[in-house]
This record gives structure tokens, C-alpha cells and sequence, in this order.
């Protein structure tokens, strides 16, 4: 017979669904985790380590949050969605979210910098895709 140490586990599938749902629609977990219902993040780190089928779900709705994010970031740019119609505002809220994409998720936010040489005293640099 085994003893458990620690506390028990405080997952339940609800409270999975819902941080997988907020995920997805691009809220930061951090921002989740100030509420008084929801767990530490450290417990939902936990929780990607012991539920396998957990951790699948919250890296998918990463991924899904990210495009939701870069989503509003065109709305925004757009002068609508969540667009303050304050110009200088809207373009601050644009460059924040692309810069924490770009540390987020760098392969595919991030710009890529290709410092190969093409030729003596030549360096190309490809800034997201475009040769320059």
C-alpha cells in the first residue's frame, strides 16, 4: 500500500475547460490566475506535468490564444474590435501584444534574421519572410 505526501491534486475537469477556453481566446494565464476561483499558475504547471492529456490541450490552446491575440491586434490596427479610437493608444496596445508574441511563440511571430553570407562582403537579412 502507498502513501501519498503533499496536498491532493486540486484539478477537476471544469476548472481544466475553462482555463483551456480562456486560453484559446488569447487571456494570459496570469491574468487567470489572480482570480480568487482559479489555481496558482505553478498548479497548472503542475497539472501539464501530470495530466498529459491536459498538457496537449493547454499547448494547442496557446497556440490558438496567440492568433486570437494577433487577431485583435489587426481589429485594433483596423479601428475596430477593442480599438479605443485613440490612435497613439491603439498603436501602443498593437506593439506591446506583437513584441510578447514575438517572445511567446518566435517561430512564428518573431522576425527571422538570416545572417548567411550570399557573397564576398555581401550579408542578407530576411525580416519576417521579405529579403531585403
Amino acid at each position: 500500500m502507498t502513501t501519498q505526501t503533499g496536498r491532493p491534486s486540486t484539478f477537476t475537469p471544469a476548472i481544466a475547460t475553462e482555463i483551456i477556453e480562456r486560453l484559446s481566446k488569447g487571456e494570459p494565464l496570469a491574468v487567470m490566475c489572480r482570480e480568487d476561483k482559479m489555481p496558482h499558475r505553478s498548479t497548472v504547471s503542475g497539472w501539464c506535468m501530470d495530466h498529459p492529456e491536459f498538457a496537449a490541450q493547454y499547448a494547442l490552446a496557446r497556440e490558438v490564444g496567440f492568433d486570437a491575440i494577433a487577431c485583435r491586434a489587426r481589429e485594433i490596427a483596423r479601428g475596430v474590435g477593442e480599438s479605443t479610437k485613440d490612435v497613439q493608444r491603439d498603436k501602443l496596445i498593437i506593439e506591446t501584444d506583437l513584441k510578447l508574441l514575438a517572445k511567446w511563440d518566435p517561430k512564428r511571430y518573431g522576425d527571422r534574421i538570416d545572417l548567411n553570407a550570399t557573397g564576398v562582403g555581401e550579408i542578407r537579412i530576411v525580416v519576417g519572410g521579405d529579403t531585403e
